[in-house]
């Protein structure tokens, strides 16, 4: 594992890998994790394209700021104690939710999040990261950060499987 490695540029990274779907395999921490939610696919996207009430059921983030969710829109939201600058890299309602972002100057990350119904009223949610940057493995490891998609994971699929919640999302999508 090279300790130095700094990733392809925040432009590459963008525009040539979570563009295209893919993740920097040469990032020194990668991580991903599936979890099986008792929702529809239409919950959960709106759950976690509504990042303006994400701290409603997400604990350990909250975005700053936010325009439009959109292809190459920026946002900035943090994690933690973390503060990310990000950029949407796929928007495809209710299938992938992505993007690339920069912490601390250095840190490049891609961000993905893959909905895959398997009814109506069951989906799959896969999550999947990767982060490079200088002398990362020193202090974050892809334990680390599976574990926090998990935590992350598992507040999704308790906020989506709220029988209220559900039902106030499946009434705005039909109206």
């Amino acid at each position: 594992m090279n300790l130095l490695y700094t990733g392809p540029s925040t432009a590459d990274l963008h525009e040539n890998y979570s563009k295209k779907g893919r993740l920097d395999e040469n990032a020194q921490v990668r991580s991903a994790s599936t979890v099986v939610i008792d929702a529809p696919a239409a919950t959960i996207w709106h759950l976690l394209t509504d990042m303006r009430n994400w701290p409603n059921w997400r604990t350990d983030a909250e975005v700053l700021e936010l325009g439009e969710i959109r292809v190459d829109a920026p946002f900035v939201w943090k994690l933690h104690s973390s503060k990310i600058k990000a950029v949407f890299a796929t928007v495809t309602p209710e299938r992938e939710l992505a993007w690339t972002g920069v912490s601390m100057g250095i840190m490049k990350a891609i961000d993905r999040l893959l909905l895959v119904p398997e009814s109506a009223n069951r989906t799959r949610v896969t999550m999947e990261e990767s982060l490079a940057g200088p002398l990362l493995p020193l202090f974050f490891t892809s334990e680390k950060l599976r574990a926090g998609h998990d935590a992350m994971l598992a507040m999704l699929k308790t906020a989506a499987e709220s029988s209220t919640l559900a039902m106030e999302v499946d009434r705005s999508v039909v109206a």
